[in-house]
This record gives C-alpha cells, structure tokens and sequence, in this order.
C-alpha cells in the first residue's frame, strides 16, 4: 500500500522535497537524495506524522531501523507511538552478541546484525528505512526480527522504487511507501 496524493495534500510537499542525483554513486543510478527532505522542518514533520497517524493504533512495540537512514525516521517515529526503537546495524557496529543476517544486492552483499535479547518474544514489529529497492535489506530485516520471536507487522519506507519490484520478495508482508521514485 502507498500514500496517493490525492489523499493527502502533505505527499505532494514530501516529493517536491527529495532531491534526484542522476548517476550517482555510479553511472546508470538516479539517486534519490533524502537529504533534501530533511532540510525542510515542514516536509520532514509530514513525513514523520504520516507514519504516526498510520501507526499509532497497530499495538506496534518496536520500530526497527535499518542502518543509516532508518535512524533517521525510525526513533521519532517509535517515540510518537510509544514503541522501542531498535537499531538493526552493519557488521561489528554492535557490542556483545548478536544475531547476524547476510543478504544479496544488486551489486554484491551485505549483513545486518541486532543485540541479541533486543527483542522479546511475541513482541510486534514495524521496520523502517528511507527506501525500497530489490527488497533485499528490508527481507534481510524482518529475517532478525522474525529470529529473535517477534511479529513483523509491517515495512513502512518513504520512498520505493517499483521499477525494482522490492515489494514482491517481502514474503507478503505489507509494505507502506509514501512516494515513487521521480
């Protein structure tokens, strides 16, 4: 599921706001640049108030983040809804034990890692990133959670890239997107 513009005026404010950078970091990539959002306190604001207003009756006990742009919308997300916030990190990032998840990317692969005891059986979860591509990171995501005992609830990311079909390798979990990428 997805925000349309026609329901709600704030997701056109959000769009304008997310810079596209052709080729970068490599030629062929249109980089969808959320720093932009993150410049303008009303846009930025909105973002965060669609995902409460989404979230705040789903008995969600924990929002994770997925390293880096996850912190930046996960923490004030899981305050609003009275939720822990669990970061979800890349290798030796963490102290003490962790459960580990490695996944495949379009251009090689990676791994997440948790704190092990993060996350208590039967606990409900919402995993939060800034945008969805292959779907292998949020896959990756709800993989550790799912481990640890907990109900993954939902994906939620501002931006999905539909052109990647992301959505499809989420083994039916709903995902929630504000915007298309431009």
């Amino acid at each position: 599921m997805s925000a349309c513009k026609e329901d709600d005026p704030r997701i056109d404010g959000i769009q304008s706001r997310i810079r596209v950078v052709p080729n970068f970091p490599k030629p062929g990539i249109m980089f969808q640049d959320i720093t932009t959002l993150l410049l303008d306190p009303k846009a930025f604001k909105d973002t965060i108030d669609l995902f409460v207003e989404r979230y705040k009756s789903k008995n969600i006990t924990i929002v994770a983040g997925i390293e880096a742009r996850g912190f930046i919308f996960g923490p004030p997300i899981a305050l609003a809804i009275g939720a822990k916030f669990v970061p979800l990190r890349k290798p030796k990032k963490l102290p003490g034990k962790v459960f580990r998840e490695e996944y495949d990317l379009e251009y090689g692969s990676d791994c997440l890692e948790m704190h092990v005891g993060a996350v208590e059986s039967g606990e409900c979860a919402l995993v939060v990133d800034d945008l969805i591509a292959t779907g292998g990171t949020l896959c990756a995501a709800m993989n550790l959670l799912e481990r640890a005992g907990a109900e993954v609830v939902e994906c939620a990311c501002v931006i999905e890239i539909p052109d990647l079909k992301g959505r499809d390798r989420l083994k039916g979990k709903p995902l929630f997107v504000l915007v298309e990428s431009q």
